[in-house]
C-alpha cells in the first residue's frame, strides 16, 4: 500500500515511543512533515533527528490546554499549517478496582485520556479550518464500549473520547474537517507491560505474542487520512476484525 501525503503536516501526541513513535515514522515515510509531541524531549528529539529536516520535536503535556496550543503553533510556524492531528497520548495507570482507586490518579488519567483529546481537537480546529480542512485521528479502544475490571478510569476516558469523535464529525464534517477513531486492540507496547504487571482482568493474562506490532497501528493512522477511509468518519475503525485488517492488507485475526 503506497500512500502519498506530501505537502501535509501531521502532529502526533505521545510520540516518544510505541504507537506514537511508529506513527511519526510512518507519516514521514508517506511524505508528510511531522511534529512529534511528548512530555519529555529526549526521545522525540532523537526520532526527529532521524527523520531529518521535515520533522520537529516539541514538549507537550496534553493535560494542559496551553501546552497543546503551543504544540499546534509549532506545527504552523515550522511548516505553515496543520493538516493532520493524531490524538495518541494515553495512560492506563493507575490500574485498580474502583474501591481501591486513587482519586488523584483517576483524575489525572481522565485529564490525559479525555481532556487531552478535547484539547487537541480544540487547538487544531482553527489552523485546519484555515487550510480548508484536515483529519483528526483519535486513538480509541474496545474499552470505549466495553468495561474491564480495574480499568474504570480508562474505560470512562475512552468512552468520552469516542463521543468527542462523534461530536467532531457532527459539527465539523461539512467544514472539511474529518474526525475518526482508531481502535487498535492490544498492541505490543509499554502499556501492555503495565497491564501484565497488574494481574487484573483477562487482558493481563494475554501472551506477548498475541499483541499486534505498533507498526500496524501506524499504517492504519496513515490510511485513515486518505479518501479511501472516509466511510469510517465519525466512528471507530477497528484493527480487531478481519474486515478492518483486510482494508489495510494486513493478516487476519484468525
Amino acid at each position: 500500500m503506497t500512500i502519498d501525503l506530501s505537502g501535509k503536516t501531521a502532529l502526533i501526541t505521545g510520540a516518544s515511543r510505541g504507537i506514537g513513535a511508529a506513527g511519526a515514522r510512518a507519516f514521514a515515510e508517506a511524505g508528510a512533515t511531522v511534529v512529534l509531541a511528548a512530555r519529555s524531549s529526549a526521545d522525540i528529539e532523537d526520532i526527529a533527528a532521524d527523520l531529518g529536516t521535515n520533522a520537529r520535536a516539541v514538549t507537550c503535556d496534553v493535560a494542559d490546554f496551553d501546552s497543546v496550543t503551543r504544540a499546534v503553533e509549532t506545527a504552523v510556524t515550522a511548516f505553515g499549517g496543520l493538516d493532520i492531528l493524531v490524538n495518541n497520548a494515553g495512560t492506563i495507570e493507575p490500574i485498580a478496582p474502583l474501591e481501591d482507586s486513587d482519586p488523584k490518579g483517576w483524575g489525572q488519567a481522565i485529564d490525559v485520556n479525555l481532556k487531552g483529546v478535547y484539547y487537541g481537537m480544540r487547538a487544531a480546529y482553527a489552523p485546519m479550518k484555515a487550510r480548508g480542512g484536515g483529519v483528526i485521528v483519535n486513538i480509541s479502544s474496545g474499552a470505549a464500549t466495553g468495561v474491564l475490571e480495574g480499568w474504570a478510569h480508562y474505560c470512562a476516558g475512552k468512552a468520552g473520547a469516542l463521543s468527542l469523535t462523534k461530536a467532531g464529525h457532527l459539527e465539523w464534517a461539512e467544514r472539511g474537517i474529518r474526525v475518526v477513531g482508531l481502535s487498535p486492540g492490544t498492541v505490543a507496547t509499554d502499556m501492555q507491560v503495565a497491564i501484565k504487571a497488574s494481574g487484573i482482568n483477562r487482558v493481563s493474562e494475554m501472551n506477548w505474542e498475541t499483541h499486534i506490532p505498533p507498526e500496524w497501528v501506524a499504517r492504519a493512522m496513515v490510511w485513515l487520512c486518505t479518501d479511501a477511509a472516509r466511510h469510517h468518519d465519525g466512528g471507530d475503525f477497528s484493527l480487531k476484525t478481519d474486515a478492518g485488517r483486510a482494508e489495510l492488507g494486513l493478516p487476519g485475526v484468525g
